[in-house]
């Protein structure tokens, strides 16, 4: 009767633990699961207790779902719930237990090996009798074990309700059961997992489409024109985004500004200085075009957007309206290299600009590279006493006013001194060589009268102007008129000179003008078209004034200083002055006061 009930029981104990498999895949949480095991195995197994302690993250292992018969009257398990026990502890009762398949057994009087801090239970059943009857202090243990073979938990069992140790059927149903437990916790925890990832990925989702939103209203509301250019690809460095205030600033449309790029627009001057501009934390200040044909002084910063994975995506490029900063700084730039009355260069523009002109080499290596300015220095002057309305004012008379005038500037290269009278005998005329101090040669540096073989035919002049009778002006008239009279000079210089010639005041009533690649002849006629543009009446405050001038014209040599240049034809003026017949010490005295001035 038994041998035949036997298949009849095991029968029934295979289909409750088929329902207890499917309540463990049926469960939604680490938690259902973990609890549907323990359930399944006090219901299914025939056990009064069981436990789950679960495998932490830090490898100790945690009491995590805890289920007791109500019938059982065990009593306590409850009570370790959350309990914690260290993974040694557990590894050493584990190895000292007997191997039932994947079972480990525990029999009571090996109770020494449970550590001090692996939660247990002890049930109030009776001592055994017999030798396979179950003792209160026995446990029995199945650990469960991931696909790549790392420890899940174990589950503990206690009190089989036969009052026996468990048998071969039992054990290995136990076996069974706890295999699919340890898949429905792996799954379980592969669920938790992605669910928790799901979550965070829907958070970053959120958070990604807040900060494009923020970004899509910082960049099209920004006060400042903001642009996103390409940085891979064929549509490299094109620009593919820009808002409206980079619109409004370039005056042009979107569509248009992206179908070009910051190379399309750059003004031609600053095309090199935007491709030396880094593309991270790089920054320009550069001129770009607008749709009027202007251009628009812009600062560029650069910073590169990137994606953690594939690089740098794209750049964006801040672009701040500077206009008016650039223009002050442009301003205040004229300011200290122009002169405020007559906005010619100043003394310092000139020495600048006559420094970027010098010859730096000695003049022995000069004559081995090529050619030197190592022209002969010479001053002219033609002055007339004139007796006016306006009282007498000194009138100077140049190169050019005729054909004999030009062939007594070939005796004045020769050394004389001539005097003649024109048409109208109030005129006198006088041509007076310039004395030349001794000295070496033009290209040894020094002040030769006479340029070196092998010079070259062409040089840089500098024409020192110096106004006759403008002190009569200002005494006369008043410092008002004067200064009008200087103004009006100034336009005057401008207009005789050559495109490309420097005209500056140097102080008081001094100009100097810079003609660089002129011959001798050419700067003998230049010479003529300044005395002929200042000699003419000026109508100042209704009154017709008149000054004179007296020119010396330098050469600039290599290996000359600035001052060497400048003292040199300021010398061939003041000789000029000299031969005239003027105070000498008069003269100088009244021009180092106005320059001082």
């Amino acid at each position: 009767m038994e041998a035949e009930s036997e298949p009849y029981v095991r029968l029934a104990t295979l289909r409750t633990l088929h329902r207890v498999v499917a309540d463990l895949n049926a469960a939604r949480s680490l938690a259902g699961t973990l609890q549907a095991v323990v359930e399944g195995a006090v219901h299914g197994l025939g056990f009064d207790a069981a436990a789950v302690s679960l495998v932490r993250p830090d490898g100790d292992l945690v009491v995590a779902a805890v289920w007791e018969a109500e019938e059982s009257g065990v009593g306590g398990p409850a009570v370790l719930l959350g309990q914690v026990g260290s993974r040694e502890s557990w590894d050493r009762m584990l190895s000292v237990s007997d191997h039932w398949g994947t079972l480990r057994f525990l029999p009571y009087d090996r109770g020494w090996a449970i550590g001090t801090d692996v939660p247990t239970w002890t049930g109030d059943g009776a001592l055994p009798i017999y030798a396979n009857d179950w003792h209160p202090r026995d446990f029995l243990f199945a650990p469960m074990y991931s696909a790549g073979g790392d420890l899940l938990g174990v589950l503990s069992v206690d009190r089989p309700r036969s009052g026996k140790r468990p048998g071969a059927w039992t054990r290995e149903a136990l076996e069974m059961f706890s295999l699919q437990a340890s898949i429905a916790i792996g799954n379980a925890r592969l669920r938790a997992e992605m669910q928790r990832a799901l979550a965070r990925l829907e958070k970053e989702q959120q958070a990604l489409r807040a900060s494009e939103e923020s970004f899509r209203q910082a960049f099209e509301y920004a006060p400042s024109g903001m642009a996103i250019t390409e940085l891979h690809g064929a549509a490299r460095g094109q620009l593919t985004r820009v808002n409206d205030a980079l619109c409004r600033l370039l005056g042009r449309p979107r569509a248009t500004l992206r179908r070009q790029s910051f190379a399309d627009l750059v003004h031609p001057e600053d095309l090199a200085l935007l491709q030396r501009t880094s593309a991270e934390g790089g920054r320009a200040e550069l001129r770009l075009s607008r749709r009027d044909g202007g251009y628009q002084w812009v600062c560029l910063r650069n910073s590169v957007v990137a994606d953690a994975g594939e690089g740098p995506s794209f750049l964006l490029t801040h672009v701040e309206d500077i206009e008016d900063r650039k223009r002050h700084e442009l301003q205040l730039a004229h300011r200290a290299s122009h002169d405020a009355l007559t906005g010619l260069p100043n003394g310092a523009e000139l020495r600048t600009r006559l420094g970027r002109r010098l010859c730096s080499l000695p003049p022995s290596a000069a004559a081995e590279h090529g050619p030197a300015f190592a022209h002969p220095e010479f001053s002219y002057s033609a002055h007339t006493a004139f007796d006016g309305p306006g009282g007498p004012t000194a009138l100077a008379h140049g190169y050019g006013s005729d054909p004999a005038f030009d062939r007594d500037l070939e005796a004045f290269a020769a050394g004389e001194v001539l005097s003649r009278f024109d048409h109208d005998p109030a005129h006198v005329h006088t041509v007076v060589p310039t004395e030349q101090p001794d000295g070496p040669e033009p290209w040894s540096g020094g002040h030769g009268a006479h340029r070196a073989p092998g010079a070259p035919d062409k040089g840089l002049a500098v024409l020192f102007c110096d106004l006759d009778g403008f002190k009569s002006v200002n005494d006369r008239f008043g410092h008002n008129a004067g200064d009008a009279v200087l103004i009006e000079v100034a336009r005057r210089l401008q207009q005789a000179v050559r495109e490309g010639d420097t005209v500056a005041r140097l102080g008081g009533d001094e100009f100097v003008v810079l003609a660089d690649g002129i011959g001798r002849e050419e700067a003998k006629d230049l010479a003529g078209r300044l005395r002929n543009a200042i000699v003419p009446p000026m109508r100042i405050d209704n009154r017709a004034m008149r000054v004179g001038v007296s020119l010396g014209i330098g050469w600039a040599g290599c290996g000359m200083s600035i001052e060497e240049v400048l003292h040199a034809a300021d010398e061939r003026m003041y000789d000029e002055k000299r031969a005239r017949g003027g105070s000498v010490r008069g003269a100088r005295g009244e021009r180092s006061h106005r320059r001082a001035g």
